[in-house]
C-alpha cells in the first residue's frame, strides 16, 4: 500500500473438443481444487473465471447460486451469464467444464452471431470439457467473454470456465538489468533496486519507487513475485502521474489475513485495489511465488493471483487526472513501489500487452 458486445468472436468454423471427465467430490474452504491451477497452468498463462465460492466478475440474468463450489445457472427462468471482461486483442484458448439437466442443452452465442449448442443430448448429469480451438495457430483474434445462454428448464452446474492469456505480450523486464525503469528521484527515497543473480528484480528498504520509462492505460499485466519475510507491504502502482511520487491505482500487495480466515485481508490484501476494492481471498502466501495479473480497462479493473479473481471493479467516481482523487483513464507510468525499511520482495517475468 501507499502512505493509494459482451461475447467472443471466433474464426467462422468453432472447433468443439469433449471430453467426459469425473466431477470433483473435493470441497476446499476457499477456492475449489478445480478452481486451483496447477503450477504448470499458471506457467501457461491460464486464469479462472470462477473463484469457486462467489459471482464475483460475472454479469447474470436469471436465476444463479453457489453450491459446493458449483455455479448452478438457470432453473425455472431462462438465464444468461457472461464473465465481465473484454479482451478484443489477445489470442487465447477457452475451456469450460460443466453439467446440466434439462430438456434443451445449453448454448454459447458468439460476438459473430455462431450459436453453438453443447454436444451433450442426454437428461443425465454427464460432466464435460469444451476447449474451443486454438485461434493463435490460425492467426485469428478473438474477443471474450463466452456468454452462456440456457433455456427456462434447464439447469447447469458449472465446475469452471477458464481462459488462456499466453500470447502478444511484451516483456518489461530483462532479467538482467534495469533498462525500461526509471529510479524516483530524492534523497528521502531509500529503496533499493537490484536485479539478483538468479535474474530476478528485487527492491529492498523503502520508501522508494522504481517505475516504467513507457506508459499505459488499458492493459494486461502479468508478473510473478515473491514475499521474503512475513506481511511486508508492496504494490503495482499504474496510470501513475508524471513526475509525481506515486500519484494513481494501485494493486496491492500484501499476504495477511485476519486469524484463520483468508476471506478477511489485512489492509486489503494482495490483488486487492489499494483503498477502493479490497481482494476477496488472499490467495498468495509469504516465501512463495505467486502469479498476479491486472486487467486495466478504461474504469473496469480486474485482478487474479495464482488465477483465481480476487477482484472486480468499475470505478464510478467522477473522472479526475488523478487516480487518487477519481476515475483516471489517461496513461501512466507503471510502477514498483518500496513501502518502508522491512520491504524485501523480488519480482520476475514482467510482461505486459495494451488493450487497443
Amino acid at each position: 500500500m501507499n502512505n493509494n458486445t459482451s461475447v467472443f468472436g471466433t474464426a467462422s468454423r468453432l472447433l468443439l473438443a469433449v471430453i467426459l471427465v469425473a466431477a470433483s467430490t473435493n470441497a476446499p474452504c476457499l477456492a475449489a481444487d478445480e478452481a486451483k491451477l496447477t503450477a504448470e497452468e499458471l506457467q501457461e498463462g491460464w486464469l479462472q473465471f470462477f473463484d469457486g465460492t462467489s459471482t464475483l466478475g460475472w454479469k447474470i440474468t436469471g436465476d444463479a447460486k453457489v453450491k459446493d463450489h458449483t455455479l448452478i445457472l438457470g432453473g425455472e427462468k431462462e438465464t444468461t451469464a457472461t464473465p465481465d471482461l473484454l479482451l478484443p486483442t489477445i489470442k487465447h484458448l477457452v475451456q469450460l467444464k460443466m453439467s446440466w439437466t434439462g430438456k434443451k442443452p445449453p448454448t454459447v452465442e458468439t460476438a459473430d452471431g455462431n450459436i453453438s449448442e453443447f454436444m451433450v443430448n442426454s437428461t443425465k448429469d454427464d460432466v464435460n470439457v469444451f476447449g474451443w480451438g486454438n485461434p493463435a495457430k490460425s492467426g485469428n483474434k478473438v474477443v471474450v467473454p463466452v456468454s452462456l445462454k440456457i433455456p427456462a428448464g434447464t439447469t447447469v452446474r458449472l465446475h469452471y470456465l477458464r481462459l488462456n492469456i499466453n500470447s502478444d505480450f511484451t516483456s518489461l523486464f530483462n532479467g538482467k538489468d534495469l533498462t525500461g525503469w526509471k529510479l524516483f528521484p530524492g534523497d528521502k527515497y531509500k529503496s533499493q533496486y537490484t536485479v539478483t543473480k538468479e535474474g530476478y528484480l528485487n527492491v529492498k528498504d523503502g520508501p522508494g519507487d522504481l517505475q516504467t520509462a513507457t506508459k499505459h492505460d488499458n492493459f494486461l499485466l502479468h508478473l510473478e513475485c515473491i514475499s521474503n519475510g512475513k506481511h511486508l507491504n508492496s504494490g503495482i502502482f499504474f496510470r501513475c502521474l508524471p513526475d509525481v511520487y506515486q500519484q494513481g491505482y494501485e494493486m496491492q500487495i500484501r499476504n495477511e489475513w485476519m486469524g484463520d480466515d483468508r476471506t478477511k485481508p489485512v489492509d486489503f490484501g494482495t490483488g486487492a485495489i489499494y483503498r477502493r476494492q479490497p481482494a476477496s481471498q488472499v490467495v498468495s502466501t509469504d516465501g512463495e511465488w505467486f502469479h498476479a495479473t491486472l486487467y486495466a480497462n478504461k474504469n473496469h479493473l480486474r485482478t487474479w493471483v495464482n488465477g483465481i479473481p480476487v477482484v472486480s471493479w468499475h470505478d464510478d467516481r467522477a473522472a479526475d487526472v488523478n487516480a487518487r482523487k477519481g476515475y483516471c483513464a489517461g496513461a501512466g507510468h507503471i510502477s514498483i513501489q518500496g513501502h518502508d525499511p522491512t520491504t524485501d520482495l523480488s519480482f520476475r517475468n514482467l510482461r505486459i500487452v495494451d488493450l487497443k
